[in-house]
């Protein structure tokens, strides 16, 4: 290998351990949020995430709030009604399921969203092979898992399919990122309500609201950070193949902080969900 192979080399790996840094801190970041459900309720520490993050995108971003026409706010606003539908679908889902196995569902949504988006037969064949592996979650049946946990989660995949699509449609819209700043601003306003009823005053303790920040920044800051510095030198399909090793690293999380058990079924369910998910991008950008 070459001087100048190399050179080229180290700023792609250098990247990609970026996104796994930011894989394992969005992780790590969900199994907090899972100890403090017992305080403040999964919608309760949504509503913190949401908040927080919503806090430091506008201070960092400072978006521009004029100028935008009506149609701009409805994809802002509709932008944020996923962002909340999706996280508080997935917090629910982490009270009645274990984190590696609420991820390998919700990474469904952008599965089933590439294989729609793809034109090759191939992009179905993958989706089979993704299926097989959330069977194999329930030990060759999925009632084997908790139905409203399953169902949460695959709502949660819904949305992040509706993220994928509408985060697109904010970045014709709006300039950088103004579009994400303004559009979990609405998430945490939308959030806030049900995350009150739920927790109440809970929410207003010190100590939660300083774990509520820590959430924050393990799940969305400093992996939007990691991210945004990666694709600056990752393709595309690089990066979101890397993307799709984020059930590994929740199951890993659970099982370290949460001491959540892995078979080794439930090792090759997740497998097979990866592989189908890379296996589809692929596909999809081939």
């Amino acid at each position: 290998m070459t001087v100048l192979t190399r050179q080229r080399q180290s700023p792609a790996l250098g990247a990609a351990g970026m996104v796994l840094i930011g894989l394992v801190c969005q992780e790590v970041g969900a199994s907090v949020a899972v100890l403090l459900f017992p305080s403040t309720g999964p919608l309760g520490m949504a509503a913190l995430r949401l908040g927080f993050s919503a806090l430091i995108l506008l201070a960092v971003l400072r978006p521009r709030l004029r100028g935008h026409a009506r149609r701009d706010w409805a994809v802002a606003g509709a932008f944020g009604a996923v962002l909340a539908g999706m996280n508080m679908l997935f917090y629910a889902a982490l009270e009645r399921l274990p984190l590696g196995t609420a991820v390998t569902l919700e990474l469904l949504g952008p599965l089933v969203l590439s294989v729609a988006m793809s034109r090759r037969l191939s992009g179905w064949l993958w989706a089979g092979l993704a299926f097989a592996g959330v069977a194999l979650l329930g030990h060759g049946g999925i009632d084997r898992l908790d139905p409203v946990g399953v169902g949460l989660a695959l709502g949660a995949a819904a949305m992040w399919a509706g993220y994928i699509l509408l985060s697109a449609k904010a970045g014709r819209h709006f300039p950088k990122l103004d579009g994400l700043a303004l559009a979990m601003g609405f998430a945490a306003i939308l959030s806030l309500p049900m995350g009150l009823a739920s927790a109440g005053t809970a929410l207003l303790r010190p100590d939660i609201l300083l774990l509520g920040a820590a959430v924050a920044v393990l799940s969305s800051a400093v992996p939007y950070a990691l991210e945004l510095l990666a694709l600056r030198r990752l393709p595309e399909s690089t990066f979101s193949i890397l993307m799709c090793l984020a059930p590994a690293a929740a199951a890993a999380a659970g099982f370290v902080i949460l001491g959540q058990g892995i078979e080794v079924v439930e090792m090759l369910a997740i497998a097979l969900v990866i592989a189908a998910s890379i296996g589809a991008l692929r596909s999809t950008s081939a």
